[in-house]
């Protein structure tokens, strides 16, 4: 059997079509994932916690352990779950069952996060608003199929590459933990002579700006000013200095140029997470901007915010997605230290931001080491 064979993912796996309806079961708990459970890119489960049956609105999917989840709705988000235990999932995921005499589901999972069936459920995509990819669409996307005993040992190389990745992003956590830490320790006990005001008294803060319709059109697009959206935000980890999409000259005139050194605080989906811009951007209305005056520094007011996200985030009205309105932000209030105490606490953060810096240049080259030994492993050279 050659080591390049391809097969069409409808040769190797169905679509499981086993639903269940969580409100007949309501003070059932159940392991329930939604898309903004599986972390892009990574494979991994995040923000998992028991739910009530009473919770959960309408029909979902059902999955048992070793089946995989893959989240059609946005597939460029590049969600991919194999799961160790059973659970439900929303219905904007497909639940896999591989035939295991062809491929194991973990070859299948490693498969579907590559960048070649990323490119490729791109262009099988429909939609504008909410983009997704078709069963029939899905099936039909080719990917290599090797003897099971050559899937299995690129899988156990992968694996071993993956486990680094993890440790690095587990240092990275630590490193920004130090963070929040040094803010506890130098504002978690405010002294009761310090002054308390609102959000939107001690700065700048508006929404972003996109108001053409529909949003996809693609004359905003490709000039040379950088786009944010949420997930630029959310993914910073704090600092924002990279991006993936710009606007043209057409972008620009519907939308407005933020100067870098904006902190940039997501308001739906992912809610209250922040990130400062490392040079001037535009950004969509579920961003806003703030710039802050002669009181308050930006650093100081980015961990104030962190230590308050888990809450905004808990009490946000969710209809179509999670989100909190301008006022919200603006009616917040805080006390506020001596400018000098500030000070002090940004010079922390620009070391602990430089150690990270260096940290990150570690991280990328295990990202790239990853990339590379899953292209080998679809070629049959690994």
């Amino acid at each position: 059997m050659s080591l390049n064979r391809k097969l069409p993912l409808g040769d190797v796996l169905q679509i499981s079509s086993e639903r269940i309806d969580p409100l007949n079961f309501a003070d059932r708990s159940f392991n329930f994932i939604g898309l903004e459970n599986i972390e892009s890119h990574t494979g991994r489960i995040i923000k998992e916690r028991p739910t009530a049956g009473s919770e959960i609105q309408s029909t979902k999917n059902v999955f048992h352990k070793g089946q995989i989840l893959y989240g059609k709705l946005r597939p460029y988000l590049n969600k991919v779950y194999l799961a160790e235990k059973g659970g439900i999932c929303s219905t904007d995921i497909f639940v896999l069952s591989c035939d295991k005499s062809l491929v194991t589901a973990k070859f299948v999972a490693y498969c579907l996060r590559s960048e070649m069936v990323l490119e490729t459920v791109k262009n099988l995509t429909v939609g504008a608003n909410l983009p997704r990819v078709d069963a029939k669409g899905f099936l039909s996307i080719e990917i290599p199929v090797p003897p099971l005993l050559e899937q299995e040992r690129s899988v156990r190389i992968l694996d071993e590459v993956e486990a680094l990745r993890r440790l690095r992003v587990s240092a990275d956590d630590r490193m920004e933990a130090m963070g929040s830490a040094l803010f506890h320790e130098m504002f978690g006990s405010p002294a009761s002579d310090w002054p308390k005001d609102k959000l939107g008294n001690l700065g700048s803060l508006d929404r972003g700006k996109s108001r053409y319709r529909p949003r996809d059109e693609p004359s905003l697009f490709g000039g040379p000013y950088p786009f944010i959206q949420t997930g630029d935000v959310a993914n910073s980890s704090g600092n924002i200095t990279t991006f993936s999409q710009t606007y043209s000259d057409f972008g620009l005139a519907q939308s407005r140029l933020w100067p870098a050194g904006t902190l940039c605080i997501t308001i739906a989906a992912n809610i209250a997470k922040t990130g400062m811009l490392g040079f001037d951007a535009c950004f969509p209305d579920s961003v806003v901007g703030f710039t802050p005056n002669d009181r308050v520094r930006v650093e100081f007011i980015q961990f104030w915010l962190r230590t308050l996200q888990g809450q905004l985030e808990e009490e946000a009205p969710q209809a179509a997605q999670r989100n909190i309105n301008l006022q919200t932000l603006r009616e917040l209030e805080l006390f506020i230290p001596p400018i000098g105490k500030q000070n002090e606490f940004v010079d922390h953060i620009a070391k602990i931001r430089e150690l990270r810096n260096s940290q990150t240049m570690a991280h990328l080259r295990l990202d790239e080491l990853f990339r590379c030994a899953l292209r080998l492993s679809l070629r049959g050279d690994l």
